[in-house]
């Protein structure tokens, strides 16, 4: 019999151990010196490293001297707090979650603070720095509560990426349409939310340190008990560990420093997921560092790293006028997204491919009472949205403006409210159709356009194309939409098609595409004038305001295409839900069909995004609702599903221009307060 364990001999001592964790530790902080002194010499005035040695030692011209004390120098302390901070945040929530995708990013802190400090800004109230922080804290801890008791603890990485991911988009939601509806109040809280660690002054950083350091100090006096833990809750009881007490401490330790940074810097995107990976494969090769109390302090220098590191990479590659307006959090973002992605690519999926579905049949008399019934609430809300508005309207003065004999404001008014009420009920037909399309091909209940990424990659697209030609047409905005999903779509697809759509690799790369194409439109609307930017979050919105006929003539098309495709293909379409064997001993091409039904769920998306802007949630509500209506055949899924995403985006859209008229709300934020809710309650239910 072969001996295969460690041998006294060859085990690593203690002293070994203890002194590779030095050394790691010891380069660890040479980077972050060597970035933190870079980044001092960068910025937009001619203050060179020389004119900084000369301020640091007192023999500099004051104007320098001015430039590296009251701006660099802070700037590079608060790059430091912050990314120890959330480095060590990251590290302490993935031990006691015992995910390795737990961070503030995944857990919605950052969303929980933002929409707590956005509500605060609407009052009008000005808090001081240290009441910022505790509503931003708040906010938060309230956030992280509701992700980690949705997802549990230890379940996998899908739950909680689908849980914080859902959750992040209902609360940033709700906080945008505060920014349209308050602009004034709100001024700047948009910029705020890319994350900036510039700073006037010490005063910030001096103020926050001391929370920072409570909930570091606080981190490493719970170690013992954080290792217990990854022994397992059994374990743990038995050496006495109080384990619900201990998670309990730990989250709010964590969001207090998540709290900390987001205070003084705004979101800093991804670095308490990026800090502790880098860090975790050291912990193959030196022992010190898979016990938490050297982990933490060594994920606080990497955090510290990766954000001095963005902020100096950014200054090296963008012009110094151009980086100032570029917050560090969207290169910190990017570089998250990259490193999701890859991560997704690299980590065994263990979730497995679905599991095949059985065609559950309704009575057609059901399916005929459900789409009369969704066919009278079609034409019911969208009579109701002609007639309603900032302006009330008869039935009479439709029909004399179809006519041709309506007065000058009864034609104006009708002349740019039907073209609204259109493009909501065809967005919302099309995004419901292409999420039936994608649930039924990953075999994926929880897949969905916006969640997958491609409803991002089709705004990442419209959004570049609205900042940099304003006077793009709407076949212009539809194309570049297309091309934006078209990119994004080969990236998810073509990286979870390997093995089969597994559910965790298929979220995790779409989660990674969508939070970096969010990334690139955060840049470039800040990058670009007022005008345009306004214009591009009220599309982003999910807004039809300003449509005209011609807007939705390409989605019609497509959407007429689209459910020819789906009535004709229907039954494989119900082939390829079932699994893998069935299609293929029946003779179907299961590579054919699948790239057909994907590629026309991406032209649904894109030209949905083109004309409607962002809209979430359509894609995964219907085909939900329609499945538990009528059953499984796609026969009946598909046109029930298309009327319930017309009727869901069509009413959206009403309740958000006359509820508060004059004022608006995109449809898109409407549903997005709808479809979170949803959206966590299949995740309960599917958790049980």
């Amino acid at each position: 019999m072969t001996v295969t364990a460690t041998t006294p001999a060859t085990r690593p001592s203690t002293a070994t151990s203890r002194t590779g964790a030095a050394a790691v530790t010891a380069g660890l902080i040479l980077l972050v010196t060597a970035l933190a002194v870079v980044d001092i010499t960068q910025g937009t005035a001619a203050v060179g490293a020389p004119e900084v040695w000369k301020a640091l030692t007192g023999g500099a011209d004051p104007a320098d001297a001015s430039v590296v004390i009251a701006s660099r120098l802070p700037r590079m302390t608060a790059g430091l707090l912050v990314g120890a901070v959330l480095g060590t945040a990251g590290a302490a929530l993935q031990a006691v979650s015992r995910n390795v995708l737990a961070s503030p990013d995944t857990l919605a802190v950052n969303a929980g603070s933002y929409l707590a400090l956005g509500l605060v800004a609407v009052t009008g109230v000005s808090l001081p720095l240290y009441a910022s922080s505790g509503v931003a804290f708040a906010g938060g801890l309230a956030a992280a509560a509701v992700v980690l008791g949705l997802s549990g603890l230890g379940t996998g990485t899908v739950r909680l990426v689908l849980a914080g991911s859902a959750l992040t988009l209902g609360l940033t939601a709700v906080t945008e349409g505060m920014l349209l509806l308050f602009p004034r109040e709100t001024e700047g809280l948009y910029q705020w939310n890319q994350g900036s660690i510039a700073q006037n002054g010490f005063d910030g950083v001096l103020q926050m340190a001391p929370i920072g350091l409570v909930g570091l100090v606080g981190l490493l006096l719970l170690t013992r008990r954080i290792d217990a833990l990854a022994l397992g809750d059994d374990a743990a009881r038995g050496l006495g560990v109080p384990v619900r007490a201990t998670r309990v401490t730990v989250v709010v330790l964590a969001s207090l420093l998540s709290a900390t940074a987001v205070t003084l810097a705004g979101p800093i995107g991804f670095v308490g997921l990026c800090a502790p990976a880098l860090v975790r494969p050291l912990a193959r090769r030196v022992r010190a560092f898979a016990r938490t109390r050297a982990a933490l302090p060594a994920a606080g220098l990497a955090g510290a790293a990766l954000v001095l590191g963005s902020d100096v990479l950014l200054r090296a590659v963008v012009p110094a006028d151009t980086a100032v307006a570029v917050p560090t959090g969207v290169v910190t973002s990017l570089v998250g997204a990259v490193f999701l992605i890859v991560m997704a690519t690299r980590v065994r999926d263990t979730a497995g491919p679905a599991e095949a579905d059985r065609l559950r049949i309704r009575t057609r008399g059901r399916f005929l009472a459900v789409t009369a019934v969704l066919v009278a609430a079609v034409l019911g809300v969208a009579i109701a949205s002609v007639l309603l508005g900032d302006s009330k309207l008869l039935l009479g003065d439709v029909l004399n403006w179809l006519q041709g004999r309506a007065g000058r404001a009864v034609t104006f008014v009708l002349d740019t409210r039907v073209p609204r009420v259109l493009a909501a009920l065809l967005a919302g037909a099309a995004l419901a159709l292409a999420g039936t399309l994608v649930q039924a091909v990953t075999r994926n209940p929880l897949a969905e356009p916006a969640v997958l990424g491609v409803s991002g990659g089709a705004a990442l697209g419209a959004v570049l194309l609205v900042t940099t030609v304003p006077l793009a047409g709407s076949w212009g905005v539809a194309g570049a939409a297309f091309a934006g999903a078209a990119v994004s779509s080969v990236l998810v697809f073509g990286l979870a098609a390997r093995g089969g759509f597994r559910q965790n690799r298929l979220v995790l790369v779409g989660f990674g595409v969508a939070t970096g194409a969010a990334a690139l439109i955060s840049m470039l609307i800040i990058l670009t004038d007022p005008f345009n930017a306004t214009k591009a979050l009220t599309w982003l919105s999910g807004s039809t305001y300003g449509r005209t006929l011609p807007d939705v003539v390409p989605l019609a098309l497509v959407l007429v295409v689209g459910l020819a495709a789906a009535g004709i293909r229907r039954t494989e379409l119900d082939l390829v839900s079932l699994d893998e064997d069935t299609p293929r001993l029946l003779g179907l091409g299961l590579g054919r069909a699948r790239l057909g039904f994907l590629v026309l769920s991406v032209v649904l998306s894109a030209t949905a995004v083109a004309a409607a802007g962002t809209i979430g949630f359509v894609g995964l509500v219907a085909p939900h609702a329609a499945r538990a209506l009528v059953g499984r055949q796609h026969a009946r899924v598909v046109p029930v599903a298309v009327l319930l995403g017309a009727t869901l985006v069509c009413t959206a859209d009403l309740v958000g221009r006359t509820v508060i008229a004059p004022a608006q709300l995109g449809a898109g934020l409407m549903t997005a307060v709808i479809g979170t809710p949803y959206f966590l309650h299949l995740l309960v239910r599917s958790r049980r």
